[in-house]
């Protein structure tokens, strides 16, 4: 093992929330920051380019850990695809770019839980304080922070038939799903940048890398273990490959986990923090016992509704054959063209019965036949609308596999397993095809492929879903905050049982919020790195009207 190197503060894992802490701590020169990734810079084309986003979610590859999960009980036996982001701006990277942070009753819920600070009104100044809208500033929005945020252009007729369809069918119309009405069919706001995907590192970190000395970035190697002395952590232990020597980087601080929902819980595990029954399982010495690190995990199922077009006017026949290549060019010496879009500009939040406070169903209108994430490829035109459940009751795990770090853990999303989930996901197959079979849609509306017309009973569309659902990519809770000894951290995102070791990253969520999860991310991010550096938070927001 080598000499040990020294920072102030170690996080680990350079992604949405990793790049917003590496920037926030080291703004202060007098303290030295170290950020660690188990990935490289990501960035290259395909990150660059909104169009690439599918090419990135479909295959494991440099920036893709391509995990799955273990078989779903309650879906058949399957194992399903489970991307997440690897590299600098972590599943930012990667993701649809969808800038959503959810009703503001999920943080209310949260603080009327005991977690005192957590409500709607207490996080919206850090949701603006990271906010660049290109509107202007609003009351619920920021433009003076270093991530971009844009207003789809709604610039082709299919998002507008949609909106337009959504409206047929008798839903709202909302003009901004951060704002003051979530519920309704709408445009979608995006972390794009005049056609560039505006990540996590390219909004918090490459801005801010070469100007300051106090700030290191260390790629490629995995956190293997954190290290701890008398109850105190001192440092982690990197690997860069099996077999490799192991390094140590001392923090005299903190070090703050920021791994994601996946890996956070496995790094802690792997450090002898965890369940004692699991570690001792895997021959791994108990520092602390918090039984429930790894559980609670909750995610956005989701099902599709997919219709070929009459008309081309889709990405397929905008990228097919050797137009591919010519979009790739025209996106790099221009910057100009099909690839400046994620083909993602409009969607839904809507509610599945009557009775509830908030919408709890999601859709997003995809301007392609999108099956399996998109590896399944469909050489046809045609869109397809996403539904997500958005606060599902089932539960599941992130466990290990073995003491490995280089080991995938496993992963039990649990998906289905009560009648409300189902009955929910059933609701969201009923109402996209309502939507879809709208007037609105009839000038290039073709068959229905997918579930496709010998699906019409409540069973049928049942064994649909076990048979095609798959994750919408917000995975959350599995390292969760809360008030009571059992939750594995404090309001503050402290671990508990050990001292100098926080986690912040959507493991923290105690529930899924009602949207999209990078958003939520960074605020948390951004609300973390105040408490760490001992500031006084952010004066709560005075917002009149509901939203």
């Amino acid at each position: 093992m080598s000499k040990p190197t020294g920072y102030d503060y170690v996080i680990v894992g350079a992604g949405s929330a990793g790049c917003v802490l590496a920037n926030r701590l080291s703004a202060d020169p007098a303290v030295s920051v170290c950020l660690i990734e188990a990935g490289g810079k990501a960035d290259g084309l395909m990150v660059r380019m909104p169009a690439g986003v599918g090419s990135l979610i479909k295959d494991a590859n440099p920036h893709n850990w391509g995990f799955y999960t273990t078989p779903q009980a309650h879906m058949n036996a399957r194992e399903l695809w489970w991307p997440r982001g690897k590299g600098w701006g972590g599943s930012s990277a990667i993701n649809g770019m969808i800038y959503i942070r959810g009703h503001p009753r999920d943080y209310d819920q949260w603080r009327q839980s005991g977690l005192r600070g957590w409500g709607y009104s207490e996080v919206l100044p850090y949701f603006r304080r990271s906010e660049n809208y290109q509107g202007g500033a609003t009351p619920h929005h920021g433009a003076d922070g270093p991530l971009i945020v844009e207003e789809s252009p709604l610039d082709s007729v299919c998002y507008n038939a949609f909106i337009e369809a959504g409206e047929q069918a008798g839903h709202a119309r909302t003009s901004d799903f951060n704002a003051s009405q979530q519920e309704g069919v709408g445009r979608y706001q995006r972390t794009i940048n005049d056609g560039e995907r505006w990540s996590a590192a390219a909004a918090f970190l490459r801005p801010v890398l070469k100007e300051r000395a106090n700030l290191t970035v260390l790629s490629t190697a995995l956190v293997s273990r954190i290290l701890l002395r008398g109850g105190r952590v001192h440092g982690v232990e990197t690997i860069a490959q099996r077999g490799a020597q192991a390094e140590t980087i001392e923090a005299s601080q903190e070090v703050i986990v920021c791994a994601g929902a996946v890996q956070s819980p496995q790094l802690l595990k792997l450090s002898g923090i965890g369940p004692a029954d699991e570690l001792r399982a895997h021959d791994i010495p108990v520092i602390a016992n918090s039984p429930n690190i790894g559980r609670n995990l909750q995610d956005h199922l989701d099902v599709t509704v997919i219709h070929r077009m009459t008309q081309k006017l889709s990405a397929y026949s905008k990228q097919a054959g050797l137009k591919k290549i010519a979009v790739g060019l025209n996106y790099m010496l221009r910057k100009q063209g099909p690839g400046r879009d994620n083909f993602l500009q409009a969607g839904a939040f809507l509610k599945s019965r009557e009775g509830l406070d908030r919408p709890d169903l999601q859709l997003h209108y995809v301007n392609a036949m999108m099956v399996d994430h998109g590896r399944t490829q469909v050489k046809s035109d045609g869109f397809t609308i996403h539904a997500c459940q958005l606060r599902p009751e089932s539960r599941g795990t992130i466990t290990l596999a073995s003491n490995d770090p280089f080991d995938h853990p496993l992963i039990d999303p649990n998906y289905l397993a009560t009648e409300e989930d189902r009955r929910a996901m059933r609701e969201g197959v009923k109402i996209s095809r309502e939507i879809a079979a709208q007037d609105a849609f009839s000038d290039f509306r073709g068959d229905e492929f997918m579930p496709g017309p010998g699906v019409q009973s409540d069973d049928e569309i049942d064994a649909f879903v076990r048979e095609t659902g798959e994750t919408i990519y917000h995975p959350v809770g599995t390292v969760s905050m809360g008030i009571h000894d059992a939750d594995p951290l404090d309001g503050e995102l402290r671990v508990r049982g050990v001292e100098g070791l926080r986690v912040v990253d959507a493991s923290v969520m105690p529930t899924l919020i009602g949207g999209n999860t990078n958003a939520p991310t960074i605020m948390i991010a951004e609300k973390a790195a105040d408490m760490i550096l001992g500031k006084p938070a952010l004066e709560p927001a005075d917002i009149s009207e509901p939203a």
